[in-house]
């Protein structure tokens, strides 16, 4: 029988999941959908046969649901892990895991007292260019620092937010890759942030954040993390003692200069990143493993965009990191 998965959330991002689970994995089935706006049809459904609720807890009742993948703001992320937990389904939350750490603590906490696999969905971790990257590294290594630069063009995204207070904006939502991608990359939890806004979120959301962080052993990261009016940027680039790398995972480029040779390009093969997750979040459940991203994982990297928002709170000071033990 395949593992049934029931997904919470169908806007644009949901909708890729939607494709993978109909079409890219032998042995899976999409069992249920949840989405807020239950009377629109889904051109990417292509029979009704699958049940589409209103209420995310009507699909993780639903006896056929075996899983739960949960792709919804992270404000909803904590509520819905917890019913999920309670089922005793494994579930997947797309990153961040929860708005702040103490909510995500919860939700770790939770999952590990039932036994329950929780995994995240930092995506980045599967980009091909990424892990093109994190092969190379140790051949400039030992690493003394790295700049990341990621700005979205304001116009991909699928809402425009409102400027409501309270919320978290541009750090949260897409440089949490970058915070996850220090430790990813290092082996190193990040110790220590420093970070500026354009905006504070008892403002309004931030769209502009320059953060610094220093891992445990010393290494240094700086980030240009931003909305922008248009074109797009993602690229990081790491500087050690033996040489140099540049990664543009939007482009899809790894280059480098070490030692004497000043000019090397290295071969990148493309690969869907959802998928990758998926077939990840899959494999964990059918040989009873750990996922390659716990939920202490999710749990670790929005307790560091907690220190940054502290930090700008405090007018850039360093601010030290403390984990969930």
């Amino acid at each position: 029988m395949p593992l049934r998965i029931g997904l919470i959330g169908a806007g644009r991002h949901g909708s890729r999941y939607i494709h993978h689970l109909l079409h890219d994995l032998p042995g899976v089935s999409l069992a249920a959908l949840c989405r807020k706006r239950i009377g629109e049809g889904l051109p990417s459904l292509p029979t009704t046969e699958i049940p589409i609720y209103g209420d995310y807890r009507a699909l993780i009742a639903d006896p056929s649901v075996e899983a739960v993948v949960v792709v919804t703001p992270p404000s909803l992320c904590p509520e819905i892990c917890l019913e999920a937990v309670k089922a005793k389904k494994p579930i997947l939350i797309e990153k961040p895991l929860a708005p702040t750490g103490r909510e995500a603590r919860m939700m770790v906490l939770a999952a590990e007292e039932a036994g329950l696999l929780l995994m995240t969905a930092q995506t980045l971790r599967f980009d091909s260019t990424i892990l093109v990257l994190k092969e190379h590294l140790p051949e400039i290594s030992p690493l003394r620092y790295a700049t990341f630069t990621s700005r979205i063009e304001t116009k991909a995204i699928a809402h425009v937010r409102s400027s409501t207070s309270g919320q978290r904006g541009a750090l949260l939502e897409f440089g949490i890759h970058l915070l996850d991608l220090v430790t990813f990359l290092t082996g190193e939890e990040i110790v220590a942030v420093r970070c500026e806004l354009d905006r504070l979120p008892d403002v309004a959301p931030d769209t502009m954040a320059i953060v610094q962080v220093q891992t445990a052993s010393g290494v240094r990261c700086v980030m240009d993390i931003a909305r922008v009016g248009a074109g797009r940027v993602a690229r990081t680039e790491w500087v050690g003692t033996k040489g140099q790398i540049t990664a543009d995972w939007f482009h899809q480029r790894v280059t480098g200069a070490i030692g004497d040779i000043a000019s090397l390009e290295w071969a990148v093969q493309p690969q869907q990143t959802i998928l990758a997750t998926l077939r990840a979040f899959v494999h964990a459940i059918e040989t009873n493993c750990p996922p390659p991203i716990t939920g202490r994982d999710g749990c670790r990297v929005v307790e560091v965009a907690d220190a940054c928002y502290r930090s700008a709170e405090l007018g850039g000071a360093s601010v030290s990191v403390s984990f969930l033990r």
